[in-house]
């Protein structure tokens, strides 16, 4: 009789626990469901501005904590000469102006939102065979007459030494009156990057400060992580096609190489009136990065010395398919709104095409295009 009263007692016990138990976690899930509805809820609904307060300054916050990125990498290098902080340094010159105008009643308090961006894609759309044949001379050809043949005509500014010398010049913009460069120089409005390494000729560069443009040029080998000299700004950087391991971010206090879109968040910038590379065979898996990743509409002018005389870093496949990619990239730039206006081939460059002589092409070229489709 006691084991069975005994018995009686446990199962009573473990019957109470189990309905606990589910009592429990029945509230648990109503919690949870009430939470994630509040929490959607507040979050589609906008809050409310203060008094005077600008409807398009929802974000300044936002937008001021990515500006001031930029400023933390150079706090142990104060003892540095001629190296400041960017970011006090745009607020105090008539150039930190440029992006906010904040002593304009009539302008918002903050820069308009950054630009709608296409999806990531995976690959480019690549164009059909040159021939039937596949050859490399079909590939070669086409390819060559592309980046050969000027699709829109420009009003150039050429470098100082080319226009003392007399001579046609590599570098140079577009400034025809129908695109924007020439008006936002004009009004100190513009903004240059300018990518290479070991770069001795900043000729263009220095032209474009001179004009009142902010030109930041980025150069891995600079012995300092930010430095101001002659009216532009250096940096220990350069652009690649992924952004490094964060683990070896994390045991040096500096990253040599970096995205465009990084380093367009790091500086706080969403876009530039001119960017300018010479990559040494990197440039073709950086183009296809700024494809895939849609940053090619924050782009006004395109400036970028192509390497042929191999396929470059990470291109694979066989001579015929690495033309057919070339091309393909390129014309993924034509779709984008970017029409080729200048064409340069240094006649002291060896002709090597992808390691042979094929139809006499040099080794480098020099091509500058326009964005059609830029609004700044």
């Amino acid at each position: 009789m006691n084991c069975r009263q005994l018995w009686m007692d446990v199962y009573r016990e473990r019957l109470t626990q189990g309905l606990l138990l589910r009592l429990g976690i029945l509230l648990t899930a109503v919690c949870v469901s009430i939470y994630v509805y509040l929490e959607t809820g507040w979050r589609s609904t906008p809050a409310p501005l203060a008094a005077g307060q600008h409807a398009s300054c929802k974000k300044c916050g936002q937008y001021s904590k990515s500006k001031q990125v930029f400023a933390e990498p150079w706090e142990q290098d104060r003892d540095i000469k001629r190296e400041s902080s960017y970011v006090h340094t745009l607020k105090d010159s008539p150039a930190g102006k440029r992006d906010g105008d904040k002593d304009d009643p009539s302008l918002p308090c903050c820069p308009p939102p950054r630009p709608h961006r296409m999806a990531p894609r995976w690959r480019i759309h690549m164009e059909p065979w040159a021939s039937e044949s596949h050859s490399l001379e079909d590939e070669a050809r086409r390819f060559l007459n592309y980046i050969t043949t000027p699709q829109v005509s420009c009003t150039s500014l050429p470098s100082e030494e080319a226009t003392q010398e007399g001579n046609k010049e590599a570098w140079t913009v577009c400034l025809d009156p129908k695109y924007s460069l020439t008006h936002r120089v004009q009004r100190k409005h513009c903004r240059v990057y300018s990518f290479g390494l070991g770069v001795e000729d900043r000729s263009l560069e220095l032209s474009l400060a001179r004009s009142g443009c902010e030109v930041h040029c980025f150069d891995p080998s600079l012995k300092h992580p930010h430095l101001q000299q002659d009216e532009m700004w250096l940096h220990r950087l350069s652009v690649d096609w992924r952004d490094p391991n964060p683990a070896i971010v994390a045991q040096h206090q500096y990253t040599n190489t970096k995205k465009l879109a990084t380093i367009f968040n790091d500086f706080g910038h969403r876009q530039v009136d001119v960017l300018k590379a010479d990559m040494e065979s990197a440039e073709w898996k950086i183009l296809e990065n700024l494809v895939l990743e849609g940053i090619l509409d924050s782009i006004g002018q395109l400036l970028v010395e192509l390497h042929l005389h191999w396929a470059g870093f990470e291109v694979g496949g066989d001579d015929p398919s690495v033309v057919r990619y070339w091309f393909s990239l390129l014309k993924e730039l034509e779709h984008a709104g970017f029409r080729l206006f200048h064409v340069h081939n240094d006649p002291v460059k060896p002709h090597l095409f992808l390691h042979k002589n094929v139809l006499n092409a040099s080794s480098a070229y020099t091509l500058s295009w326009v964005n059609t489709h830029w609004k700044p």
